[in-house]
């Protein structure tokens, strides 16, 4: 088949108007549905999207070789929800569960509930014909969980967070960013966190997506001095970890099953702190929609 110039600009406009169609027929900037929700680091990589949904967790994570129990793993069952108060805010739950702890040595099998958090998100900025969404928001963490889950310890977290959201075409960017705020700086560090997602949805049985989280020890507690940090679940507050910054990548997808579920997986390998705790993981999670 021969082209020409005519044809070129003809096939660039149709593409061009079908991009735009689907700009503005897809579903608004805020909402769940329009995006591919993160599925690693699921307690702080927070979308700027606004929905209510019900959303279960499984988490294996295997431990470092190198760190001080030898290996081993923890599995965590979780469930977070979110509740859409309007089209731009909405309440946040997205820490709780049950924590099983298995090291290969010096600490003994132990498991235990986990801290709670939740807080509110509003969606200050969304652009549904430039497909961009911009939502800050907050959440507070209530430590009540069991210390043989390494929970329970200081007095409270305040998280403070923004997150937002850009199509390219079919390419979604999506990224976070935010700080933890410990109320006893002896019990627990404080952190900056930063996550950052790309997803290319196939069709809406494969969405796929790359992402990287890190996490940077901004100030030390008085605790074991472990030379990292727990990552997402577990602040340990060690006293020897302040400019730390541990990094993981990974990839994964989701699939929507219904149009009110879809399941999610990914894989995450730990590229920094080859002492640290964390060595790679799996977490899967199923999103329903309200």
């Amino acid at each position: 088949m021969r082209f020409t110039a005519t044809t070129i600009i003809a096939l660039l406009s149709t593409a061009l108007t079908l991009g735009t169609a689907r700009a503005a027929d897809g579903p608004a900037a805020t909402k769940a549905s329009a995006w591919v929700a993160p599925v690693a680091n699921p307690i702080f990589f927070e979308s700027p999207a606004i929905g209510t949904e019900a959303r279960p967790i499984f988490i294996w994570q295997n431990l470092n070789q190198d760190f001080v129990t030898q290996g081993g793993d923890a599995q965590v069952y979780a469930l977070q929800l979110r509740i859409a108060l309007t089209e731009r805010l909405a309440i946040i739950a997205t820490k709780d569960g049950f924590v099983d702890f298995n090291p290969a040595a010096v600490l003994p099998h132990d498991e235990g509930w986990a801290d709670i958090a939740a807080g509110v998100k509003y969606a200050v900025v969304s652009d549904d014909q430039a497909r961009f969404v911009l939502t800050p928001g907050f959440t507070f963490k209530i430590p009540i969980g069991e210390e043989s889950a390494f929970q329970g310890n200081g007095d409270g977290e305040l998280d403070l967070f923004v997150s937002a959201a850009k199509a390219f075409g079919p390419v979604e960017v999506m990224g976070n960013f935010g700080v933890r705020l410990p109320m006893n700086m002896d019990e627990e560090t404080s952190q900056l966190h930063y996550s950052l997602q790309v997803a290319y949805p196939v069709c809406r049985w494969f969405k796929p997506f790359a992402v990287c989280n890190a996490y940077t020890v901004l100030s030390e507690g008085d605790n074991l001095p472990l030379g990292s940090e727990g990552y997402d679940l577990i602040n340990f507050g060690v006293s020897n970890a302040a400019g730390e910054t541990m990094v993981v990548v990974g990839g994964g997808f989701r699939t929507e099953l219904l149009k009110q579920l879809d399941l999610g997986f990914a894989y995450e390998k730990g590229v920094t702190h080859s002492d640290g705790i964390f060595d790679d993981r799996f977490t899967v999670d199923a999103v329903i929609h309200f």
